[in-house]
């Protein structure tokens, strides 16, 4: 089992993370409080990290996303908008990041484009959210938005876990 804090920066917060891996799989069960995204959240991924399901509880809802071999579904509901995702990104989670760095295994210099099913944090909406990930460094990439001019460049440790986000998330549990 591995425990991780983050502190959100430019919403001041806490998130607490517990990443357990076993023959099933990989599963994260993380609590963030503080700010407008306080939430908790449940995560089921493939021992390779690729996502299989997700309940976000935030302002006494749920929000549950499941990826099947029929598509994406979101509370029960089939969302064809959404089959070109293969991960999911929590607007207030740094771990949303190392699915796709995960799955990706790029190499130095390597990009490649993706597709999130995006949860925004408290509405608890989901959408499309286009991205590029680039490997710049042993243990960086580059994250940008496809979509805007969004653009940061992430520091993760050996395992693909945020350490910084700079001017969203610092790791605080080294």
């Amino acid at each position: 089992m591995t425990e991780i804090v983050w502190t959100g920066l430019e919403e001041p917060s806490r998130e607490s993370c517990r990443i357990e891996s076993n023959l099933h799989g990989v599963t994260v069960v993380s609590d963030i409080n503080g700010g407008v995204g306080a939430c908790s959240y449940k995560l089921q991924m493939t021992e390779a990290w690729e996502f299989i399901d997700l309940v976000v509880r935030a302002n006494g809802r749920e929000l549950e996303l499941r990826l099947t071999e029929r598509g994406w579904e979101v509370d029960g509901e089939d969302r064809p908008d959404l089959q070109a995702a293969r991960e999911v990104d929590i607007s207030v989670s740094p771990l949303s990041n190392t699915l796709p760095i995960r799955r990706l295994d790029l190499a130095v210099g390597e990009s490649a484009d993706i597709t999130t099913a995006y949860i925004r944090v408290p509405e608890l909406e989901v959408t499309t959210d286009p991205q590029r990930y680039t490997r710049t460094g042993e243990n960086e990439y580059l994250y940008e938005s496809r979509d805007s001019d969004f653009r940061r460049s992430i520091t993760v440790d050996g395992d693909g876990l945020v350490i910084e986000y700079p001017g969203l998330f610092i790791r605080g549990d080294r």
